[in-house]
């Protein structure tokens, strides 16, 4: 069961190479979260975006060409502040 989950999610998010858990500053309600995930998702090389207002955090699954400096950029560009706290 576990391996068919994971095929899915593999599937489902377009083969991702990478996941990066940020930490956003800033946000206090859903149009903030909307505002981040789309932002993040004008990166080439993002292929899914989660964020969250209740952990102030965004999940961003991505290629390997994205860098930590554009993810945190798109953040920035919609008037918040990130913090990577993992990149898998």
């Amino acid at each position: 069961m576990k391996l068919l989950l994971s095929f899915i999610l593999f599937v489902s998010f377009g083969f991702a190479a990478k996941v990066a858990v940020i930490h956003v500053e800033g946000m206090t309600c859903p149009l903030c979260t909307t505002a981040i995930k789309k932002s993040l998702k004008k990166i080439d090389g993002v292929t899914k975006a989660k964020v969250r207002l209740n952990t102030k955090k965004a999940t961003v699954y991505f290629d390997g060409d994205v860098s930590k400096e554009d993810l945190l950029k798109a953040i920035e560009d919609v008037g918040y502040k990130g913090k990577i706290e993992s990149i898998d």
